[in-house]
């Protein structure tokens, strides 16, 4: 009869010790999401109840800070501006899925074109925010590149001050810093494409623009709607562009930078939870009807995917040498 172990001789055991890896595994990451994610979200969910500073007495309020944020024109009129942000994105998908399709194939200086410019993103946010605060300042780097070009000063817009143009330099400013990596994101989608389906495609006289329809859309609409969907919700949070650039000065100040303003300077801080609260509500409605946006745009992929085709062309062809064989035998 076998002899029962022990708790402690099991623990020292080799399956004790898978168990207790597996467990620890599982327990410690839990741990630090509860402790670092979930706990503090429950807290300032708390606080979107109070009219309260960081430090002080608290009054409950209900849903009085809720209401405040639609009626306060800095708060919810500040998301107008995500809308320029988010046509940035557009700009900044497209571009990036440009360039990926065309550096997915054997280009001259193709991987030192994709270094530099996914370098950008390795970039901390607030470098880049007073790298383009001098670029953008009157006189500096891009007026004297104008300058170059033929352009006097004095007829060139004041770019972070003039309000009809000044979203659009911070806007110019995201676009520059994550187009590489949904570049980088597309490619390697791209690349993990079956080459037969593009030599299928050429034998059937498909071209460039066809094969980019038929093929590279299809086989990579996850990728591309994981991309459009961290656009738009990066969109609707932008904060370190116009923070560090303009401080959220001549109409720049986003969503965020409002937050941070009635939080930090205002102390208004069930405000600003509130605040938090309703943008989270906002991506995640965002995210919802994005997704089945594409899933309307790509409900025919499966059957305009080429690789089904091929499949059953593949299948037809060892049937019929299949059957050939059978009737040779039989021949015979």
């Amino acid at each position: 009869m076998k002899k029962k172990r022990t708790f402690k001789e099991w623990i020292e055991s080799r399956d004790g010790q898978q168990v207790l890896v597996v467990i620890a595994f599982m327990v410690i990451p839990l741990l630090l999401l509860f402790v670092f994610t979930y706990l503090p979200f429950g807290k300032m969910f708390g606080f979107s109840f109070y009219n309260m500073k960081y430090v002080g007495a608290r009054k409950f309020v209900g849903l009085k800070n809720y209401i405040k944020v639609f009626q306060r024109e800095d708060c919810f009129g500040a998301l107008k501006l995500s809308l320029y942000y988010m046509l940035g994105s557009v700009v900044q998908l497209g571009l990036a899925l440009y360039l990926a399709t065309i550096l997915s194939f054997k280009v001259k200086g193709g991987n030192l074109f994709k270094g530099f410019m996914f370098f950008p993103f390795l970039i901390n946010g607030i470098a880049i925010g007073f790298i383009f605060k001098f670029f953008y300042t009157r006189g500096f780097v891009f007026d004297t590149v104008l300058q170059w070009c033929g352009f006097k000063l004095d007829s060139l817009p004041y770019w972070l001050k003039d309000q009809r143009i000044n979203n659009y330099s911070l806007v110019g400013t995201s676009v520059w810093r994550y187009f590489g990596q949904n570049m980088v994101l597309f490619i390697g989608a791209i690349m993990s494409v079956d080459s037969e389906l593009y030599e299928a495609a050429m034998l059937d006289g498909a071209n460039r623009f066809q094969q980019f329809k038929y093929i590279i859309m299809p086989s990579i609409k996850t990728i591309i709607t994981l991309n459009v969907i961290l656009s738009i919700t990066g969109s609707l949070s932008a904060f370190e562009p116009p923070y560090v650039i303009t401080d959220g000065a001549n109409g720049t100040g986003t969503y965020f930078v409002v937050m941070h303003e009635i939080a930090h300077t205002q102390q208004k801080v069930g405000l600003a939870s509130a605040m938090a609260i309703v943008l989270l509500v906002i991506i995640f409605i965002a995210t919802i009807l994005q997704k089945l946006f594409f899933k309307y745009v790509f409900r025919n992929a499966e059957d305009e995917d080429p690789r089904a085709g091929i499949r059953r062309q593949r299948a037809v062809e060892r049937s019929i040498k299949r059957q050939q064989r059978l009737a040779a035998k039989g021949g015979k």
